[in-house]
């Protein structure tokens, strides 16, 4: 098989053929980082097929770049995704699959916890930042839910204290979402 470029790449993943495209994706990760932009403009505006085609290839990029000793690699895929994930033109499952991306590849050192905190605003996106920073768990990403524990809405507090908690921080003055009971019961202890 032929060495992928950025433009064969692309074309690949644009072909009509599925065979095609489902070659052009698995061998993504060697085309590098730079691919990322071209690849979330695709996964933005193709067909539903295409732009599967260009999701799964910026997923074995970022995979590819999170490999040991891809220190370069990886940094410049972080720093596209950063790019990509606030551009409120995307479509919202994008958005997010680039955070969970993100979540897989960046360093604690390389989160901006106010810049992550700002995403606790978007209704669409919160529960995936949170998710996402709970799993790197770092120091900056900690403070990124502090951060966002402050200025999130009243509804959304208890899934960021959840978060703190599960990274062993203490969030005394949020109730625990998971002990308060969802329905009403007839049920009587037994005995009575």
């Amino acid at each position: 098989m032929e060495e992928l470029t950025l433009d064969t790449l692309i074309a690949k993943i644009k072909d009509k053929d599925d065979k095609v495209r489902t070659a052009a994706w698995q061998g993504a990760g060697k085309v590098g980082p730079d691919a990322l932009k071209p690849l979330a403009t695709v996964a933005k505006d193709g067909e539903l097929e295409v732009s599967r085609a260009a999701n799964r290839a910026m997923w074995q990029i970022v995979r590819y770049t999170g490999r040991p000793g891809a220190q370069s690699e990886k940094k410049a895929a972080v720093e596209a995704l950063l790019e990509l994930v606030q551009n409120d033109q995307s479509p919202v499952q994008l958005r997010r699959d680039i955070l969970w991306m993100l979540s897989e590849i960046i360093d604690d050192a390389e989160i901006d916890p106010a810049g992550a905190a700002r995403f606790f605003e978007d209704p669409d996106l919160r529960e995936d930042v949170r998710a996402g920073l709970q799993r790197v768990g770092g120091p900056n990403a900690i403070a990124a839910l502090k951060v966002g524990l402050e200025s999130a809405a009243d509804d959304f507090k208890p899934s960021i204290a959840c978060g703190l908690r599960a990274l062993g921080v203490d969030v005394p003055n949020v109730p625990c979402l998971k002990l308060k009971p969802t329905k009403k019961t007839g049920v009587k202890p037994v005995g009575r």
